[in-house]
């Protein structure tokens, strides 16, 4: 399959995901239609999404002449990514700033963020604002407070609290928690918004787990949404340390991932990003050295000692060593973004706000999306 072909599979995946609020009217505007669907009569570019039928010159000439045309770009993994045209978390009555936050992301990003603080009020109109933590730098890269949130997908996430107040980084416990508007924001970033994960201390997943099911949530949903439950490994929401005072949020960005996984090497080599450091692994054999290998991997005898930890410019015969190498980013299949994990039912507790259903975002496309993986080579979407 060809790599246009493959972005016109992606893109229409996306499209038919959504995200189907205002808060992405607002924050990734644009009419999105599947190609084969568009009108002859109608523009070509039309929003975020039309991006992804860019051909790769015309890629290239947007990088080179347009890039904030592109809108924004998250490259690489949460553990180490660039962020290029990023956008600051704006201002809005449902949230605050964090004191001394950083929150930069991609305008998906920031979509999903309003996207299901905006459900919570839907469903509670008094609710007091929600405190907004760390998202990224502007350009991304590695934040001191974090291992990840280096692409403007991660964000840090307050709770809501008994008390109605707002607070930042307060330890949730049985005592102090409003469980129920916990409960409406998780079931929004699962339900409506493309959220790859939510890492999550398992004492307050158990909490929401027990509060769900007593408003009648279907068990056999809840227990695919929390991974302690039955330990089901492509569950959303994950226990990791160090999470019990908020939610580490993780969205898929799929305009903004794979237009930045295409733009990687234009970006490269318009000299708008440096190309990235990567190791590869070098036995040494006898008589070889630290100049020889530093000459052979176009690097340097002191990145070489830098990557090994090395004190001399000896070398052991029989001994892997890593080489770290500037090159183009190594080739990275499109990102394929599952179907949303679904229930069957809302609860009467929740049922006056409007909330996605597998046919209300997929229709009557549900079953030709359902074989696109198969012929991709990738395992089904996740239920």
């Amino acid at each position: 399959m060809t790599t246009r072909a493959f972005a016109s599979v992606f893109a229409g995946l996306w499209l038919l995901a959504g995200i189907p609020v205002a808060g992405a009217s607002r924050l990734a505007t644009g009419a999105v239609e599947l190609r084969d669907e568009r009108s002859a009569n109608k523009p070509a570019r039309e929003g975020p999404a039309a991006l992804l039928e860019l051909t790769d010159d015309e890629l290239k000439a947007r990088v080179e002449n347009d890039l904030p045309s592109l809108g924004s770009l998250t490259i690489g993994r949460p553990g180490g990514a660039i962020l290029i045209n990023a956008v600051s978390m704006p201002a809005g009555p449902g949230w605050q700033i964090a004191p001394a936050a950083d929150t930069w992301g991609t305008s998906e990003t920031m979509a999903g963020i309003q996207t299901a603080i905006d459900k919570v009020h839907e469903l509670f109109p008094d609710t007091q604002p929600l405190f907004i933590g760390d998202i990224s730098y502007a350009d991304g890269g590695r934040m001191k407070r974090h291992e990840s949130h280096q692409g403007g997908r991660d964000a840090d996430l307050g709770f809501y609290y008994k008390s109605g107040q707002p607070r930042w980084f307060e330890a949730g416990t049985a005592a102090n928690l409003d469980v129920a508007r916990n409960w409406a924001l998780v079931r929004a970033l699962v339900t409506c918004t493309d959220v790859e994960a939510i890492f999550l201390d398992t004492r307050i997943q158990k909490l929401l787990y027990t509060y769900a099911l007593s408003i009648s949530e279907d068990k056999a949903w809840l227990d695919r949404v929390f991974q302690f439950s039955r330990g089901y490994k492509n569950a959303i929401v994950s226990h990791v340390p160090l999470h019990r005072t908020h939610y580490h949020v993780r969205f898929y960005n799929p305009v903004a991932q794979e237009l930045g996984r295409r733009a990687f090497p234009y970006l490269v080599d318009a000299n708008i990003v440096k190309p990235p450091v990567y190791s590869v692994r070098h036995v040494v054999t006898s008589g070889q050295t630290l100049g020889l290998l530093a000459a052979r991997y176009g690097t340097s005898v002191r990145a070489i000692m830098q990557a090994n930890g090395l004190t001399t410019t000896q070398l052991r015969a029989g001994r892997s060593y890593r080489i770290p190498v500037k090159t183009a980013a190594p080739p990275i299949a499109p990102v394929v973004i599952p179907l949303r994990t679904l229930p069957t039912q809302t609860p009467a507790a929740l049922a006056t706000a409007e909330w996605p259903t597998m046919m209300s975002l997929y229709g009557d496309r549900l079953a030709s999306l359902m074989d696109i993986p198969w012929a991709l080579g990738f395992s089904l979407p996740r239920f």
